[in-house]
């Protein structure tokens, strides 16, 4: 009995602690003021552009992504190990670093200032931190899938006359599919969620760069809590819709294991 205390001691404060959490902020403002705030101007403005240079950056990220993925789960080639590597910096850097990093790459003095001076502290700008950090995300699970998908498949497709586009566009993505439909969710929450390169890259300019995260940031500066709170609830009713569909993508991933699975241990 003893035991079971200790255990669920550390277990309860974690849990009471993230209850806490997310009762203190919505339980922040009576839901008049909350219902005023999360359609004021500025909010609309911050879940649009959110909305926008999250789902292009999922885009740049997919296209990609899953092309990358594909030849570090099927090729062996020269330097693979280092390019692995090299490819789960993203995950590792700070958000700063890297908006620090593509500010020098795209500024005046950069290797490509004629796009840089277009892209920094602008919409496009957003896009480009985000479709930074969130093709990481994509490239690392699409890279895990395809590797869960035997190749067999693929070997016996092109036995059969398929050529390598057939044999990845009609067998081995539609197998791995699952696990690149929950790799783009984590992406899609990475770049919703980004704040710190974002803000190195383009800036916190009320209503043209202003995103959620961005919103919040502002608003607390200047001790608008009202629209601070309501775009981070916003931010965390997105993130809860995210974590069911990964539940709902795992489950249903899990169902079809578990009946592959009944499949190979009944009677031949």
């Amino acid at each position: 009995m003893g035991f079971a205390v200790l255990l669920a001691l550390p277990l309860a404060i974690v849990a009471l602690t993230i209850a806490g959490v997310l009762g203190a902020l919505l339980a922040r403002l009576p839901p008049d003021d909350l219902w005023a705030a999360l359609s004021a101007a500025e909010t609309l403005f911050a879940l649009r552009l959110s909305a926008l240079t999250s789902i292009a950056a999922l885009g740049i990220a997919l296209v990609l992504g899953l092309p990358a993925a594909y030849l570090m789960a099927r090729r062996r080639f020269l330097g693979k190990v280092l390019l692995d590597t090299l490819l789960d910096v993203p995950l590792v850097m700070p958000p700063l670093v890297a908006g620090l990093g593509l500010l020098f790459l795209l500024g005046r003095n950069g290797p490509v200032p004629a796009l840089g001076m277009e892209l920094l502290f602008s919409p496009a700008g957003v896009v480009v931190a985000l479709a930074f950090v969130s093709t990481a995300v994509v490239v690392r699970t699409a890279t895990a899938a395809f590797r869960s998908v035997d190749p067999g498949y693929a070997v016996a497709a092109q036995s059969l006359g398929a050529a390598p586009w057939a044999v990845f566009w009609r067998v081995e993505l539609p197998l791995a599919a699952k696990g690149i439909a929950a790799g783009a969710v984590l992406a899609w929450a990475r770049a919703l969620g980004e704040f710190g390169a974002t803000l190195m890259v383009a800036g916190a300019t009320r209503l043209k760069t202003e995103t959620l995260p961005m919103a919040v940031f502002l608003n607390i500066a200047t001790g608008e809590t009202g629209i601070a709170v309501a775009c981070a609830i916003l931010l965390l009713a997105a993130a809860l819709l995210m974590l069911v569909a990964m539940r709902l993508l795992g489950t249903r991933r899990d169902d079809r294991v578990s009946r592959g699975s009944a499949a190979g241990c009944g009677p031949a």
